[in-house]
């Protein structure tokens, strides 16, 4: 609404004025059309009249805009405290005024003491309360009620014990209305709440039992796919019993259908047999191997109709080493007849799964 004019030092620029109030400007709007008003005087008129104060066009309040470099320029100005009426004659930069007016001596207070009404300046009133307001303290009743006496009872020497009483259990009983009330409302708020932190911690429950839900059916289905490899990997190595199986195999388009690899697949036992010989290295899926009851990796080739085998196994025998061939191992050196291309008759395929390694 605007800052009076005979609050500022000196005398005010006619552009600082508002053309509604004819003050000082306080928090400056301008419309489309370049007139200047104060936030407070312009944006109830635009509200009812939908148009600017001097009427020369329709404009709406989202028109309005700051005028941020003439607002700083009023903030510089020299203004009287706000408590000036009352006695301080500070003047500071309308920019520090709310500052100081916190802080002024000046600023009017109400006696703190009950049922006294005076409106005094902030630093006369201690003074007031200990020295001169009729309602200050002044001692405890010697008639028997034990109340606190004021000073305006002491001095008109009125005080009724019975009355005092009656007036103070009034209070009191005001008091513990107030409370019960105060009390109701926090537990009906208190109510809500726990409703509240219930309903929150079911929803976080039930959360968590669908993951767990969630987890453990994963947890039994990686569970079934391990022990579905473990089964077609091997039996265990060390412990385990060992099984023989004949297989008899029938090429398809030249071949068997499973891969061989000569070696130690696994550490020799502890009771003094050897690891050593042909196994299957690889099954060739839907191949001729590749039955229910059948070749399974890892397992070990006893005997071998190689006349039958010989055209599936040559291929895989070509990349065996020589240095491992020309060991003296009887298996190898059958193995290396069959490399170059010289089979010897024998039993079917005699298959032996050797114990699971870790």
């Amino acid at each position: 609404m605007g800052f009076e004019l005979d609050r500022f030092k000196g005398a005010v620029d006619p552009d600082f004025k508002c053309n509604l109030c004819n003050k000082v400007l306080e928090d400056p709007l301008t419309t489309p059309c370049g007139h200047v008003f104060c936030a407070g005087c312009v944006l109830p008129w635009v509200v009812q009249q939908s148009s600017c104060p001097v009427k020369c066009q329709r404009i709406s309040t989202k028109e309005l805009n700051h005028v941020l470099p003439l607002k700083n320029l009023i903030l510089k100005l020299d203004i009287k405290c706000d408590n000036h009426a009352r006695g301080c004659e500070k003047i500071v930069k309308l920019q520090h005024l709310a500052e100081h007016a916190e802080m002024c001596d000046y600023s009017p207070a109400k006696c703190r003491n009950k049922g006294c009404s005076e409106v005094l300046n902030l630093k006369d009133m201690d003074a007031h309360m200990r020295e001169s307001c009729d309602y200050r303290a002044v001692g405890i009743c010697e008639s028997g009620c034990g109340l606190m006496l004021t000073h305006k009872e002491q001095k008109l020497d009125n005080h009724c014990c019975l009355k005092a009483l009656k007036t103070h259990n009034g209070a009191l009983q005001g008091k513990v209305v107030c409370l019960d009330k105060e009390l109701k409302k926090q537990a009906l708020k208190s109510t809500k709440r726990e409703k509240s932190l219930l309903a929150q911690l079911s929803a976080v429950h039930n959360e968590l039992q669908m993951t767990a839900l969630k987890y453990q059916k994963k947890f039994t289905e990686y569970s079934a796919r391990i022990d579905s490899l473990s089964k077609s990997i091997s039996p265990p190595c060390k412990g385990g019993e060992t099984k023989s199986v004949t297989a008899i195999l029938h090429r398809e388009s030249g071949s068997l259908g499973f891969n061989i690899v000569g070696g130690r697949p696994c550490a020799d036992n502890k009771d003094g047999t050897s690891n050593e010989g042909i196994f299957v290295s690889k099954i060739v899926e839907n191949g001729p191997a590749d039955k229910e009851g059948g070749l399974q990796i890892h397992d070990r080739i006893m005997e071998c109709n190689l006349l039958d085998a010989v055209y599936g196994l040559k291929g895989i025998l070509a990349g065996i080493s020589l240095d491992i061939v020309e060991s003296g191992d009887p298996v190898l050196s059958f193995l290396r007849d069959m490399k170059s291309g010289q089979p010897s008759k024998g039993p079917p395929c005699n298959l032996q799964s050797p114990p699971f390694f870790p």
